[in-house]
């Protein structure tokens, strides 16, 4: 059963990006987005684990808006400019249309954004580890911090996922402002955007985090083609 982080998301105030608006180049061009795993598309997959946001946003191109719909989830489809600029401009699309809502509404932003690439099949593990963590700490900004700390999920390799984790909104929007300018985000790499944010790690489920670059990633974890996928794929998952 996939852990349910509706509970745990309205104990940890956040609002959440999903990035869905690759070339997935290494597929033939076919989206992640929309690849399915037990019946539900990958998209799905990461709207249902950041249901407990009280805003989110998906970066992603327009032809998505059926499947953002379909999820049940309230979300927001949105476009980097220009798109397939990259992931940092991508979460600078999605920061600036929440930051956006909760200003046009008068509401203070939450302390968390949660960032999520769209491509991790069993990423409601990690994002239940996430905010578990964020629940569980308190103002770290004692500890020599120049700022609290935002908190990614590291994976069984060690290897810490930015595309996996749940930021302190403020040290975000800071990022996403510094580099706020003509060509300042198209191609910018995440760990350039991330630069002046500090995070620590926090350690995952095994597999939480994996995810979905090419068919022989797809053939590990039973993930297939949607309705909308490459007729061709299933052959390649063989």
């Amino acid at each position: 059963m996939e852990p349910n982080t509706w509970g745990l998301g309205h104990l940890v105030g956040h609002n959440a990006i999903i990035l869905a608006g690759g070339r997935s180049s290494r597929l033939g061009g076919t989206p992640k987005a929309l690849l399915e795993s037990s019946g539900r598309t990958l998209l799905a997959v990461a709207l249902e684990a950041a249901s407990g946001a009280r805003s989110c946003a998906v970066a992603g191109p327009p032809e998505l808006s059926a499947a953002v719909e379909a999820s049940g989830v309230p979300a927001q489809l949105v476009r980097e400019d220009p798109p397939f600029s990259g992931p940092a401009a991508a979460v600078a699309a999605a920061w600036t249309a929440l930051a956006s809502g909760d200003e046009f509404t008068g509401t203070t932003p939450p302390e968390w954004t949660l960032v999520l690439a769209c491509d991790m099949p069993f990423i409601s593990a990690a994002v239940t580890a996430l905010l578990l963590e964020a629940g569980n700490s308190a103002d770290d900004s004692h500890q020599g911090s120049r700022q609290p700390q935002s908190l990614l999920c590291v994976d069984e390799s060690g290897r810490s996922q930015p595309l996996a984790g749940l930021y302190r909104t403020a040290a975000l929007g800071a990022a996403v402002s510094f580099f706020d300018r003509p060509g300042g985000l198209e191609n910018l790499s995440m760990k350039r955007l991330l630069a002046r944010v500090q995070w620590r790690n926090v350690a995952v489920p095994p597999h939480s985090t994996a995810d979905i670059d090419t068919w022989e990633d797809a053939g590990r974890w039973s993930v297939k083609p949607g309705t909308a996928g490459d007729p061709d794929a299933p052959a390649a998952l063989n």
